[in-house]
């Protein structure tokens, strides 16, 4: 659409050029005499250009009128008794740029664009904030079974408080969604929320990347740089993936939560934090506690108020309802003409086990959209990734006979050991790739190869 500027001058010979050299330019020109013609007219306006010399009302009672009436649209005002007492004085109350006559129509054309975009950006991010504000509201978070319902009520507890949340899942339920709900209808809603994914982080920067370092701390440390909670401060630090934080930097993360306080790398100044923590993992923590990988008294700091999200396939209720808001979320955003999708459909996708949960469904929804001919999704249109099916409560995922178990002739420890050589192998030797192929965390990997003389 065209921006369309009000143009509010009382010499008509003036009005006539600019008008000329703003259409020229595409916008769309409405032509004022006075300012009370203007403010009739301005309502329906992007952008306001005025002299500050009117006959009755002048520009810069205009001005103040305009801030009253509609604060967003931006006034450039101008005047040929330019002094930068004036300018001041019109940037105080509000307007957006000050033009002294005489001026360049090229000078003009920069001040307009210039306001333009201001006013485009601003609008923008206004939109992003309403848009992030209905995001996570609780309503729509979509999951009207039971389990859900049970979890929304549970977050709608534990929002207003500070106290501390472990989030437990597996890969792609909707553990960032949850943990970003809580911090939008906290207290600390206006704050930071800093995401920090454990297992995005190498071993060896884990701990600058989390507290921050001194200049000098290390080779390469030119300048001082504050870590993930600091940037958090007064806000929530969102740990995802907790299990494969090393322990030596576990040890700094309890005192974190028990005493509000670390040290960057390289400092002896001991610096106060202001943070909520929320936890995630879609490993069993209890395991890694057996095993030696996790430091019991930070699991039950971590653990005050643990919330389990269950995997899609256990609430196969959610699944249409999920499927349809996605289906229209995708179309809007790349104009499909799909609307609905048929019971065929629907079946289809309920009665898949969806191993990677509604990160999966999501996926398939969007994919499907492409591969739709018509204005409503038919079971051919749903491609689904037949992968095989995860093992779970220890029954075997798939197989015949005795393969289900173990090869003839290997050990237990042999086949565990064959396992994880080949996840590296793949993995091309990343630890953190090859944990996430057995379905462990990097700690508890490390733990097994250390085990077996693998390390």
């Amino acid at each position: 659409m065209k921006a369309r500027i009000l143009i509010v001058e009382d010499e008509e010979k003036l009005r006539r050029v600019l008008s000329l050299q703003l259409e020229s330019a595409g916008y769309e020109v409405v032509l004022a005499g006075s300012a009370e013609d203007g403010l009739k007219l301005a309502e329906r306006s992007n952008l306001i250009l005025t002299d500050l010399r009117l006959p009755a009302m002048d520009g810069m009672a205009l001005l103040e009128a305009m801030q009253r009436q509609n604060a967003r649209i931006p006034v450039i005002v101008m005047t040929a008794f330019g002094t930068v007492e004036i300018a001041v004085e019109a940037m105080k109350k509000g307007a957006a740029d000050f033009l002294p006559k005489p001026f360049s129509l090229d000078h003009l054309m920069a001040v307009v664009r210039k306001a333009l975009e201001v006013q485009s950006l601003r609008e923008e991010n206004v939109l992003l904030k309403e848009e992030l504000g209905r995001r996570y509201q609780f309503e729509n978070i979509v999951g009207y079974g039971a389990r859900m319902q049970e979890i929304l009520g549970a977050v709608s507890r534990v929002a207003p408080s500070r106290t501390t949340v472990l989030l437990c899942g597996e890969s792609g339920v909707g553990k960032d969604l949850i943990a970003r709900a809580i911090h939008h209808h906290s207290p600390r809603a206006a704050q930071p929320f800093v995401k920090i994914n454990c297992t995005a982080i190498p071993e060896n920067l884990m701990e600058s990347e989390l507290f921050g370092y001194e200049k000098g701390a290390f080779t390469g440390a030119v300048t001082a740089k504050p870590g993930k909670f600091e940037q958090a401060d007064g806000g929530t630090v969102f740990l995802d993936e907790i299990g494969d934080v090393p322990t030596g930097v576990q040890v700094k993360l309890l005192r974190i939560l028990q005493e509000r306080e670390f040290e960057r790398l390289g400092s002896n100044k001991t610096k106060q934090i202001d943070v909520r923590v929320i936890a995630a993992t879609n490993v069993d923590l209890r395991r890694a506690l057996e095993e030696g990988n996790f430091r019991e008294d930070l699991y039950y700091r971590l653990n005050v108020f643990p919330i389990t999200i269950p995997p899609l396939r256990e609430r196969s209720e959610d699944i249409p309802v999920l499927a349809d808001y996605f289906l229209r979320k995708f179309a809007r955003e790349t104009g499909s003409a799909v609307g609905g999708m048929s019971e065929e459909a629907q079946r289809k996708l309920v009665s898949y086990h969806w191993p990677g949960n509604v990160r999966e469904l999501e996926n398939v929804i969007e994919r499907s959209l492409l591969y739709a001919a018509g204005t409503v999704l038919q079971p051919d249109d749903v491609r689904l990734d037949h992968a095989p099916r995860r093992a779970t409560n220890g029954t075997p995922a798939s197989g015949n006979g005795h393969g289900d178990f173990l090869p003839e002739g290997v050990s237990l420890d042999e086949h565990e050991r064959q396992l994880i050589r080949e996840a590296l192998k793949r993995a091309a030797g990343n630890k953190s790739q090859a944990a996430r192929l057995l379905g462990l965390s990097r700690n508890a990997l490390r733990y097994r190869l250390s085990q077996m003389g693998l390390e």
